[in-house]
C-alpha cells in the first residue's frame, strides 16, 4: 500500500471518527459490548474462523488457539467492559479525532482489545496488523461490520513495507499513537510520530513457587501458563523461582517437566522458526556444559520442552518455545533482588503457595494457571488501557 493510499484511509477513518462523536457514547458502548459477547461464544462464526485461520497463520496448534482463547476470553464480557469504561473513563470522555495503532505479536487479544478501545472513545483507528497475525485484525474489522455499519466504517486496515517510511509516517499522520513490539520498535516509533504517544513495548512474566505449595499441582497448573500460546506472549512466565533452596527447586524442575511433557499430549507446541530453534539448541548444550563442569546445574528436556534447573538465581536468556529455567531462591530478600532486574519489563507474577509482600514492579500478580487470562481491567504496563486514549 502507498503513502497516498495510507493517506487516504485516514481520511476517511477521520470523517468517520467525526461521525462517531455525533453518537450516543451508550450506544457504542453496547455495539462493542455486543463484539465482544460474540468473541467469547465458540460457537459463534468469527470464534470458528479464528479457530480455523488463526493456526496456520500464527504458527501455533490448533489445540492451544482453541484453549488460549476460551480462557482468555470468559472474563471478556460486555459488563466487564462497561465497568473498565466506568472505571478509567466515564461521560464525557472521548478519544483523540484519529488514532494509530501499530500491532504486533501472534496472540489475538491484545490485538482484539487494542482495535475495539479508541472505538470506544469514539476515536476513528488506522491499523496496521502484525506480521505474525494477519487474521485477528481482519475479523474484529468483520465483527464490527455486522454488528454496526458506523463502528466499522471507523476502523481503517492498512498494509505497507516496514522500510517505506513515506507510508510510515503517513500512517503516524494521527493526534494519537499506539505502539507495540519491541523496544526499539516502540521508540522508533516515538521518534517519528508527532502526536501523543502510548507505548507498549517489551514485556515478560515470571512464577514464584513457596516453600509448602503442592509440587506436582502448582506445576501442573504452570505447564499450562508456558503451553498456551508457547510462551510467546508477555504473561508467559520464563523462569520460576523455587523458595528453599537448591534441592526443592531441583524436585520443582522435576515436577514442571513431567507436567509439560504431559500437557504436550493435549495442548502440542506449535512450529517452532528455525532461529529460535537453534537459540534453544544452543542453551540446551550450554546447560549439559555447566552440568559437566560446575554440578549442580539440571537439564530436563523433550522433543518440544526444556527445564532448566540452574545453581544460582541469576538472570539468563529465554529462549521461549516452552523453555523454563528454575531457580532457587533461599527466601524472600533473596526474591527481592532476583527479581530486581525484571521490574522494568516485569508484565505478571504467578504464583502457588506464597504471598508476596509487593508486586516486585508487575503490573499483574496472580495464581499459576492464570496468568493468561487478565481481566479486562488489567492495567497493561500500568497505565491502563482506555485512560492512556483520553483526549484532555
Amino acid at each position: 500500500m502507498s503513502a497516498g493510499a495510507v493517506r487516504d484511509a485516514l481520511a476517511a477513518v477521520r470523517a468517520a471518527g467525526h461521525r462517531l462523536r455525533e453518537r450516543d457514547p451508550e450506544e457504542i458502548l453496547d455495539a462493542l459490548g455486543d463484539v465482544l459477547e460474540t468473541w467469547r461464544d465458540p460457537d459463534s462464526a468469527v470464534r470458528r474462523a479464528l479457530a480455523r485461520e488463526l493456526p496456520s497463520a500464527t504458527g501455533f496448534s490448533e489445540a492451544v488457539v482453541e484453549r488460549g482463547l476460551t480462557l482468555a476470553l470468559e472474563p471478556w464480557t460486555r459488563d466487564a467492559f462497561r465497568e473498565l469504561w466506568r472505571q478509567e473513563a466515564g461521560p464525557g470522555a472521548t478519544g483523540f479525532g484519529t488514532t494509530s495503532v501499530l500491532l504486533a505479536g501472534a496472540i489475538p487479544m491484545p490485538t482484539l482489545l487494542a482495535l475495539l478501545a479508541p472505538l470506544a472513545l469514539r476515536s476513528g483507528v488506522i491499523a496496521r496488523a502484525a506480521s505474525r497475525d494477519r487474521v485477528t485484525a481482519r475479523h474484529v474489522a468483520a465483527s464490527l461490520r455486522e454488528r454496526d455499519a458506523g463502528l466499522a466504517d471507523a476502523l481503517a486496515l492498512v498494509e505497507f513495507e516496514t522500510h517505506d517510511r513515506d507510508a510510515l509516517d503517513a500512517f503516524l499522520g494521527t493526534k494519537c499513537v499506539v505502539a507495540t513490539g519491541s523496544d526499539e520498535t516502540v521508540a522508533a516509533v516515538a521518534h517519528r510520530a508527532r502526536g501523543h504517544v502510548v507505548s507498549r513495548g517489551h514485556r515478560l512474566s515470571v512464577a514464584v513457587l513457596g516453600e509448602t505449595a503442592d509440587l506436582a499441582a502448582a506445576a501442573g497448573s504452570l505447564a499450562l501458563d508456558v503451553a498456551l500460546w508457547d510462551q510467546l506472549g508477555c504473561l508467559s512466565p520464563v523462569a520460576l523461582y523455587s523458595l528453599g533452596g537448591r534441592n526443592r527447586a531441583q524436585q520443582a524442575a522435576s515436577a514442571l517437566a513431567a507436567a509439560l511433557a504431559s500437557i504436550e499430549k493435549t495442548l502440542p507446541r506449535g512450529v517452532v522458526p528455525t532461529g529460535a530453534a537453534a537459540t534453544i539448541a544452543h542453551e540446551r548444550s550450554d546447560a549439559e556444559l555447566r552440568s559437566a563442569s560446575a554440578g549442580e546445574v539440571g537439564l530436563h528436556a523433550g522433543d518440544h520442552w526444556t527445564v532448566v534447573a540452574e545453581r544460582d538465581d541469576r538472570p539468563r536468556s529465554a529462549p521461549l518455545h516452552r523453555f523454563v529455567r528454575v531457580h532457587p531462591v533461599p527466601d524472600m530478600p533473596a526474591l527481592a533482588g532476583a527479581l530486581a532486574p525484571y521490574s522494568r519489563h516485569l508484565a505478571a507474577i504467578g504464583c502457588a503457595g506464597v504471598e508476596l509482600p509487593g508486586d516486585y514492579g508487575a503490573s499483574r500478580v496472580c495464581a499459576l494457571g492464570e496468568m493468561q487470562a487478565p481481566p479486562l481491567s488489567w492495567r497493561q504496563d500500568g497505565i491502563g488501557v482506555l485512560a492512556p486514549l483520553i483526549c484532555t
